[in-house]
């Protein structure tokens, strides 16, 4: 990999991983529509790892009060809106988890298609718009039930599907169930870190057993353009989606689909 592959990945997985819009489609997309080689599983772990350090810094305070709500919780068996949130969390992080394991292989191989990428953006694009389109409502992710919880949930499963983008598919749900714009993102963010986590520990435990050599210096360039793209994303996209929109978001993915299929049909 040359620098200018390097920065592009990282600006790419930053921008991407937050946004409604698939950062796993772009960095498939990439190496299928320039002459650059597959970048491989060690910096796509980079990547996502910048990622995760972003959303975790981003929502420090938050994760510090669910954390210590969430131990209370156990101590004392008591809710309180911080605790109720972390158990949402990590509930509503089962089905992505048991359907990444069974499905990880196939997934990783019969579906990294652009074809598959294209129909991922378009269909769940327009289930978006419908979702976004709709009245909304006015619940917060402290007001969340276990309902929501589990619907949620199942929905990020159906992340796995090339193109459907894990925050777009979320938020989506939340949308659906009532929640506003900020409080259906900001969930869809927590969530992601233990799905990162999940993600990034079992394609290290891959690489760690493949006996492979690491490009450390690109990783780490990777991890650091990653992670202050990712912030800077999160920063700006929960400033302004109550005014946007997810209207833009959808149109890009339609525009892309659509590209896609005149290309590769």
């Amino acid at each position: 990999m040359d620098w200018l592959q390097i920065v592009v990945l990282s600006l790419i997985q930053g921008l991407t991983e937050f946004l409604p819009i698939s950062s796993s489609a772009h960095l498939i997309l990439v190496p299928a529509l320039t002459d650059w080689d597959d970048q491989g599983l060690a910096f796509d772990v980079a990547l996502h790892f910048g990622s995760l350090l972003a959303v975790i810094w981003y929502f420090r305070s938050a994760l510090s009060a669910m954390v210590v709500s969430w131990l209370n919780s156990i101590r004392f068996r008591k809710l309180d809106d911080d605790a109720r949130l972390a158990w949402g969390v990590g509930l509503a992080t089962i089905p992505v988890g048991l359907a990444g394991l069974l499905l990880n292989d196939w997934i990783s191989t019969t579906m990294r298609s652009p074809l598959y990428l294209a129909a991922g953006l378009i269909v769940f694009g327009v289930v978006l718009a419908w979702a976004d389109w709709r009245p909304h409502g006015q619940r917060s992710e402290y007001q969340l039930n276990w309902r929501d919880v589990a619907l949620i949930g199942l929905a990020q499963a159906l992340a796995l599907f090339p193109g459907t983008s894990r925050s777009g598919i979320t938020i989506t749900a939340a949308l659906l169930l009532g929640f506003n714009r900020e409080a259906a993102a900001r969930f869809s963010f927590l969530l992601s870190i233990p799905v990162i986590v999940l993600a990034t520990g079992l394609e290290s435990v891959e690489l760690l057993g493949s006996g492979n050599a690491f490009d450390w210096q690109a990783m780490l360039a990777g991890t650091v353009l990653s992670g202050i793209t990712a912030y800077v994303c999160i920063y700006f996209f929960l400033a302004f989606i109550q005014r946007i929109g997810m209207q833009p978001f959808v149109a890009y993915r339609l525009i892309l689909g659509i590209i896609l299929l005149l290309i590769y049909l």
